[in-house]
């Protein structure tokens, strides 16, 4: 009795590769993937900057950009994957602008 190989399982057809795309449902969503990305791109710039005392209107103002997009992109997210990203960016918004208040606030 041989033992039937099941390549399948070691390695998915080509036409099943792993994609990284937000669009899980198939149907094209750009603003939504923008709106997304936009509020981790903001959130990552709030959150970085905070490590820096002195950029503190540079996170204190792309933390409140992008918690008020990230908010906007959230209620109109149709993905898992647009969802997700919308968390982090929020998250890392609101401890940019928490931080950069704390640091010295909006003004120089």
């Amino acid at each position: 009795m041989g033992v039937t190989p099941v390549p399948h399982i070691l390695q998915p057809p080509e036409s099943q590769r792993f994609r990284l795309t937000l669009n899980t449902d198939g149907a094209p969503h750009p603003i939504e993937n923008i709106l997304a990305i936009a509020t981790f791109l903001c959130g990552l710039v709030a959150f970085v900057s905070t490590f820096f005392v002195t950029a503190h209107p540079i996170s204190s103002w792309f933390g409140t950009l992008g918690f008020g997009m990230g908010l906007y992109s959230q209620y109109v997210s149709v993905t898992t994957p647009q969802r997700s990203l919308n968390i982090i960016g929020l998250v890392a918004s609101f401890v940019g602008v928490a931080l950069g208040i704390a640091h010295g606030g909006f003004l120089p």
